[in-house]
């Protein structure tokens, strides 16, 4: 997705549930989905626990939230950030949201914003339960912003082996079960002749699992993930209205 400056986007982090470490690849790759024009952290800034997210704060212009735990076993944290949520849907000053929090607690939040017609982003580590993975438009894992610091640092390296990133145990492995789910979605896409564009198969993968992404598996784009799977086919078409080339990608028979 290109960066536009016309997308507004309320961030609204989850202190206690993600860490302060990759502040600055989040708000890079949150960049990549439009204007982040409220940026906001919230947690209890005076348990220790947080005091990694302070020292990047001002960096990134985030605000923090100070809420105190009143009461034991309770996450005020959460409340504050589910009713600011609210007052800014109300506020209509964004087009989406990005929820950075690996809790499922946020998983009604997230379908109730959809219901209003926001654009739901989430963020949050592999950790984070499917129901609020599924309640999101999309969900991005925050294990694979340091993976794509790693693999762009290495490119020279990576040159010479045919496009595929170094791979890391932290990447997961491409299964029978997401070959199938790629098979079945470039039939539900495809022409009369098997041929699927590939745009359209990234849109409904995404639709299908919204925390699909060729990251997860040590690829940057779709392309070349499909690309290492030998049971489809690619095929590049010139686009007339335009200087790339179309991509697009069929199940091989058997």
């Amino acid at each position: 997705m290109n960066p536009s400056d016309e997308t507004k986007l309320a961030v609204l982090i989850d202190g206690d549930n993600v860490p302060g470490k990759r502040v600055k690849e989040m708000m890079q790759e949150i960049a990549k989905y439009g204007n982040a024009t409220i940026k906001r952290i919230y947690g209890d800034w005076t348990r220790p626990n947080l005091a990694g997210w302070k020292i990047v704060l001002l960096e990134n212009a985030i605000t923090p939230i100070q809420q105190y735990s009143y009461t034991t076993g309770k996450n005020a944290t959460d409340s504050a950030m589910i009713i600011d949520a609210m007052d800014i849907l109300y506020s209509k000053k964004v087009d989406g949201f990005f929820l950075v929090s690996s809790d499922s607690d946020f998983t009604r939040l997230a379908t109730r914003l959809r219901e209003a017609g926001m654009k739901v982003y989430g963020m949050g580590e592999k950790k984070t339960p499917d129901p609020f993975i599924v309640a999101c438009d999309k969900f991005i894992y925050i294990e694979i912003l340091q993976e794509d610091s790693d693999t762009d640092s290495k490119a020279d390296e990576i040159a010479g082996t045919k496009g595929k990133p170094q791979k890391k145990k932290t990447f997961d492995r491409i299964t029978g079960k997401v070959i199938r789910l790629i098979e079945s979605t470039i039939n539900d896409t495809a022409d009369e002749d098997g041929w699927a564009f590939m745009g359209d198969v990234g849109s409904l993968l995404l639709k299908k699992q919204p925390n699909f992404d060729p990251r997860n598996f040590g690829y940057q784009k779709l392309t070349p993930l499909i690309n290492s799977i030998n049971k489809f086919e690619i095929e590049q078409r010139a686009n007339q209205r335009g200087k790339s080339n179309l991509i697009y990608v069929r199940n091989k028979e058997d």
